[in-house]
């Protein structure tokens, strides 16, 4: 029996951090984004981009999203 279901409700996401050394004593840190289901990975270098990139990677429902801050 095939029945059809409706779509997901909750995302699944890792996150990776990781201090980039850029010589001559200066670090910068640096991050990925990993969505689990369909694979998909993306950069970032300040977390308010960690912030958009999760919002992007949603999709998008009549509004219903994460609040802005």
């Amino acid at each position: 029996m095939d029945t059809a279901h409706p779509p997901s409700r909750s995302h699944l996401f890792t996150a990776r951090v990781w201090l980039e050394d850029l010589g001559e004593g200066q670090t910068e840190w640096r991050g990925e984004v990993h969505e689990v289901v369909s694979g998909e990975v993306r950069y970032f270098r300040e977390w308010s981009t960690l912030v958009a990139l999760l919002q992007a990677m949603l999709p998008q429902q009549g509004g219903a999203g994460l609040p802005e801050r």
